[in-house]
């Protein structure tokens, strides 16, 4: 009986066994790239800039703004006032605080 893993000769012998060791080895380095790159930096935002989280962070003067406010530094009228100085000068905000 003829097999394709045919050791005596006229066949592809014992090395038709690595190609789905080689198929095997593609597809776990394809996850392995995609899970470091793409799928890790979902939260974050990831690769797509566009997704990111649209509230401020760091020292942006809207955070600032935003912790200062929350610290009990200043008061409401005095956040609403800076924080329309600031949406007249950056166009970032709307009245309610969110994005324009």
């Amino acid at each position: 009986m003829q097999t394709l893993a045919n050791w005596n000769g006229g066949g592809p012998g014992p090395w038709i066994l690595f190609f789905p060791l080689i198929w095997a080895a593609v597809v776990i380095g394809v996850v392995t790239v995609l899970r470091r790159t793409a799928w890790r930096g979902r939260g974050r935002g990831g690769p797509w800039p566009a997704m990111a989280d649209p509230r401020p962070t760091g020292d942006s003067p809207l955070a600032v703004l935003g912790r200062r406010f929350a610290s009990g530094e200043i008061d409401e009228d005095e956040y609403w006032r800076r924080l329309s100085v600031l949406d007249e000068q950056f166009g970032r905000v709307g009245k309610g605080g969110g994005p324009a």
